[in-house]
């Protein structure tokens, strides 16, 4: 039987217009929602915010709809598919009147040409280029929908998340652990600042230091501290004139005093305490107590976090604690400075000796001294060696080499070539760390 093709005079000219109008508005309707659903899961939150602290009412809008995500999704999805499906209908029904079954096919492209590009493309590439001001404008009307559309979104919701339940997922898109949460949002700002300085809006300097701000958690004392070999130390029983010379000699203001055994820590001398002594003997050094002047020491365990040590030096208002293993031996020390500098990078005044341990050589090799850490030798050079079981340069080439090198020896890992340059007894004392791309293009050079 073929298909009886209805005249366009049985479709009225009022008919016609009001399925394009009604079209037209459906398809606003459809645009409007892609543009809120991109623009909302684009926007900033921290520029929210912000905005929000600053007094602007609707970034209000704009952060409740981001902090109750899943109902503002399925309203937004409810939304477009119940606008593009009333439309795509409206449109089909007409040009099946017009040209009987023909007008399905012709319908079908027609709409799926409309809602591609007035529905989806166009609206979307707008919010994704402008997310935070599309976001201010729509959060509010969006806002309201949710709100009366709440009910019907519940409802799927609920037999969605026991459609998942059955299948033993999760419908729960948020993260429920405090502790991931915390994982999740110190990942986040690290990227955001990795991002930012590869595009040139943070300066290194500035990523080293917010970098730093996030590693503190994650570091122990054991990590930063200053390792006992490399410890300035006063014997208690030294005569006050050689105690005298040693301070001055020294760029640091409070130095470990031992008796006997340099692991049997007595108290810390601070220099202040020698001038004041000094004074009251009317600067007879040998009428000098050492001893009597000397203030407690403060013993912390290796594995406390950095975090944790910081409060503590604020709270008990001192800069210098000796580190412990468990069994109690001295490890090494800390100061409230080791940690500050962990943050804005290398802190040095008039009396520092400038010792940095790292030095350039013209093929692209850098020489390092063992002690140097990974951390400050990644600052310092912008790489990315890990940290993660060793702290020295020294402790990575033994870590990675499972052995104690022998000088001459050359190791490979990571992207870097190692070069052991000195060792005494079975501590490295000196390498040559060479990049990759450095150490091939010597090689080719030869």
């Amino acid at each position: 039987m073929e298909d009886q093709i209805i005249p366009v005079s049985a479709v009225t000219g009022w008919e016609l217009l009001f399925v394009l109008v009604a079209t037209l508005v459906l398809m606003l309707f459809s645009g409007l929602t892609s543009a809120a659903e991109t623009a909302l899961t684009a926007v900033s939150k921290a520029r929210m915010h912000q905005l929000e602290k600053d007094g602007e009412a609707r970034a209000k809008s704009v952060n409740w709809l981001m902090a109750h995500r899943e109902q503002m999704i399925g309203a937004i999805l409810l939304t477009n598919t119940f606008v593009n499906v009333v439309s795509s209908a409206l449109v089909t029904t007409v040009l099946v009147t017009l040209f009987g079954n023909a007008g399905v096919a012709a319908g079908a492209v027609l709409i799926t040409v409309m809602v591609l590009v007035f529905c989806e493309v166009l609206p979307k590439t707008y919010a994704i280029t402008n997310a935070d001001g599309t976001a201010l404008s729509i959060g509010r009307p969006v806002r309201i929908a949710v709100y009366f559309l709440s009910p019907v979104v519940d409802a799927i919701q609920w037999f969605v998340a026991m459609l998942l339940r059955i299948r033993g997922v999760k419908s729960q898109g948020l993260v429920d652990d405090q502790e991931e949460a915390e994982d999740a949002a110190t990942e986040e700002l690290r990227g955001a600042i990795d991002l930012h300085h590869i595009q040139g809006a943070v300066q290194t300097s500035d990523r080293n230091m917010l970098g730093g701000i996030l590693d503190l958690k994650d570091l122990q004392v054991a990590d930063v501290m200053i390792h006992r070999k490399a410890m300035t130390m006063i014997d208690g029983d030294m005569p006050p004139e050689e105690v005298l010379d040693r301070v001055l000699s020294q760029p640091h203001t409070r130095l470990p005093v031992y008796k006997g055994d340099p692991d049997n820590i007595v108290g810390i001398l601070h220099a202040k305490d020698l001038l004041r002594a000094m004074s009251r003997s009317q600067g007879n050094v040998k009428a000098i107590n050492i001893m009597s002047i000397v203030a407690k020491p403060w013993f912390i365990p290796d594995t406390s976090m950095l975090t944790d040590q910081l409060r503590a030096f604020l709270q008990r208002r001192v800069h210098f604690a000796l580190v412990v293993d468990e069994y109690g031996a001295l490890q090494g020390l800390i100061t409230l400075e080791d940690i500050l500098e962990e943050i804005v990078g290398e802190i040095r005044d008039e009396h520092d000796v400038p010792v940095s341990g790292v030095r350039q050589q013209q093929d692209g090799s850098v020489n390092v001294d063992g002690w140097v850490t990974i951390r400050e030798l990644n600052r310092v050079m912008n790489w990315t060696l890990p940290d993660e079981e060793a702290t020295t340069i020294a402790g990575l080439v033994i870590h990675e080499a499972q052995t104690i090198p022998d000088v001459s020896q050359v190791f490979s890992f990571h992207g870097f070539k190692f070069e052991v340059l000195r060792r005494q007894k079975n501590q490295i004392t000196a390498l040559r760390v060479t990049p990759a791309q450095a150490a091939e293009a010597a090689s080719q050079g030869a």
